[in-house]
């Protein structure tokens, strides 16, 4: 009886320790507006966040459910206090609304976050237009 009260007792000190030992990001913004921009413009925006945890937080992967949306993330861990960058690239040769999600995958508090981009692509003729 002694053993399992002392196996249980130090796999509860265990998990309260690592529980203790865990990242977290926190982004300087959730959603990138893009606004209205040109076809074929630059589509390379960034979101910013810091590890405001106490362990570093290692990005294991950033997914788009489109094509259209190229994540990418940063190489190594982010040491506590350190704030890395996610780019995410748009293919701006697509006129219309931008409407997507990026999955972030990591080993933070709150292991899976979504990020958003939007905004629209307006082709050359409406570009002119709203100049004149």
């Amino acid at each position: 009886m002694k053993k399992v009260i002392m196996i249980l007792f130090i796999g509860f000190l265990a998990v309260s320790v690592n529980a203790q030992e865990k990242p977290k990001i926190e982004f300087k913004n959730e959603v990138v507006d893009y606004g209205e921009i040109a076809k074929g413009s630059d589509g390379v925006r960034k979101f910013e966040f810091t590890n405001t945890g106490n362990a570093p937080l290692i990005i294991s992967r950033v997914y788009s459910s489109c094509g259209c949306t190229i994540p990418k993330k940063p190489e190594g861990p982010i040491a506590p206090g350190e704030n890395g960058v996610i780019e995410v690239k748009y293919d701006t040769k697509r006129v219309g609304p931008i409407r997507k999600t990026i999955s972030v995958y990591s080993n933070a508090e709150e292991a899976t976050m979504s990020i958003k981009i939007k905004g629209t692509v307006l082709d050359q003729q409406s570009v002119l237009e709203k100049k004149n």
